[in-house]
């Protein structure tokens, strides 16, 4: 790689002459994010750095090498610099890009609360509305009869796919969530037929989600998908695809919403799951109450106000 500052300035070289002078020693996952940037310039300044990675088919951290690489500190001077070279330096553009076109700079505290409400109440009505119903207890079933649960999730869909292994855990469901892809393969590997895979992303593109889910289906394992492209490559592999709403264009950053959809999802999952299973779930949520209650203070004890002196 050519030898460039933390600035960013790199020896006064275009980022564009930057990334073709790297691209030979980049290793394979760097080289996706070059060839998605030499492709769309502008990508860098419209898009967030998950965006990025799901488009490159990598990770948010491997974006973050690859800044690095060019002599950014990280991912946020990459794009002030493209969009610095590309003409789109304003705050304004900046502003739109990361923040979104549903909110001003100057706008109340109250109007962003009420728009931020409005849009992610939006997102959620749109996922139960176009949730099949059918398919879901379909899952809940196979979850309540399995011997095993893998959940892969990278980025901000691992700390969902964690979230929910948390929760059916404690129910008593033998769940393990896998985020790193080496880890999740090595799992992947050990499933059968009386496993179930869930695989969580936005797009349905993550590669490293894919891989993992791709490797449990293999093995035999019932594949899910919760993404909201039901014709990704993710939901392509799954026995069952359950969809959330599409990110909306309006709000940044869109994982926020997108992380309400997914959450909803497991939600409905993880309470029919509970459902099938009362005897053992009950039982092993007053276990689990009963483990943790003496790391709980006691509640305050509401203040008695001291009675007034009689009037004499």
């Amino acid at each position: 790689m050519p030898r460039t500052t933390h600035d960013g300035n790199g020896g006064g070289m275009t980022i564009a002459r930057r990334i073709a002078a790297g691209r030979r020693a980049m290793p394979a996952a760097m080289s996706k994010i070059a060839d998605v940037v030499s492709e769309s310039p502008a990508a860098p300044v419209e898009l967030t750095i998950t965006e990025l990675a799901e488009r490159a088919g990598t990770s948010p951290a491997t974006v973050t090498r690859f800044c690095r690489a060019l002599g950014f500190d990280g991912y946020t001077q990459f794009r002030v610099g493209v969009a610095s070279e590309i003409g789109r330096g304003g705050a304004d553009q900046s502003w739109q890009a990361d923040i979104g076109q549903e909110f001003g700079a100057e706008d109340e505290a109250g109007k962003v609360l009420q728009t931020l409400v409005a849009l992610h109440v939006e997102n959620l009505e749109t996922t139960a509305d176009h949730l099949d119903l059918d398919n879901v207890l379909r899952v809940a079933d196979a979850i309540a009869a399995s011997r095993h649960v893998d959940i892969y999730g990278v980025g901000g869909s691992g700390v969902i796919a964690r979230e929910f292994q948390a929760r059916m855990y404690r129910i008593g469901i033998n769940a393990h969530s896998w985020s790193d892809v080496h880890e999740g393969l090595t799992s992947a590997v050990m499933q059968d037929e009386s496993s179930v895979a869930i695989g969580i992303s936005s797009t349905g593109r993550t590669e490293e989600t894919v891989q993992m889910l791709s490797q449990a289906r293999a093995s035999g394992a019932f594949t899910v998908a919760i993404t909201h492209d039901t014709d990704s490559w993710l939901a392509g592999l799954a026995d069952v695809s359950l969809a959330t709403a599409e990110p909306t264009p309006y709000l940044r950053p869109d994982d926020l919403s997108v992380k309400h959809s997914q959450l909803l999802v497991l939600d409905l999952l993880y309470l029919l799951v509970a459902q099938q299973t009362f005897g053992v779930a009950t039982t092993h949520l007053a276990a689990s109450a009963m483990a943790v209650s003496g790391h709980r203070r006691v509640a305050k004890t509401p203040r008695t106000p001291a009675p007034q002196e009689e009037n004499r």
